[in-house]
């Protein structure tokens, strides 16, 4: 795996940032089961969608022919951090996870919508160079 510091991005899959959503979205899979069936098609489709459109986001964004689309598809990101955030609180109050495993989910959604933030600094950086 190669960082955004040390190598040359040649694809979405070379950001370290796109491999932690991909993580964050295994996470949120591993969890599906321990939902209540009648959430299947409510909560758990909501948890889903917004973890999948996180690293969806980064990788259509860093396609696009500038830098400021790509800052706009990593701030959508970031919302859907935000929303997966609010999903998984709304898990851990109504006892669907635990505390410790909520916390976990709430630490590595830290750390992904942080690295996001970085990145659009990076690439606004890059924008204005130009």
């Amino acid at each position: 795996m190669q960082t955004e510091q040390t190598a040359t991005i040649k694809s979405h899959r070379d950001l370290l940032v796109w491999q932690k959503a991909m993580n964050l979205v295994d996470h949120i899979y591993d969890i599906r089961d321990r939902f209540p069936r009648q959430e299947e098609f409510r909560l758990v489709s909501q948890l889903i969608r917004a973890a999948v459109s996180v690293p969806a986001n980064i990788a259509e964004g860093s396609t696009r022919a500038t830098s400021r689309d790509f800052a706009h598809f990593l701030n959508v990101a970031k919302a859907s951090v935000a929303e997966l955030d609010t999903e998984i609180e709304i898990a851990r109050r109504r006892s669907y996870l635990a505390d410790a495993e909520a916390e976990s989910l709430f630490a590595l959604m830290d750390e992904v919508s942080r690295m996001i933030t970085g990145l659009r600094a990076k690439v606004m950086a890059r924008e204005h160079r130009h």
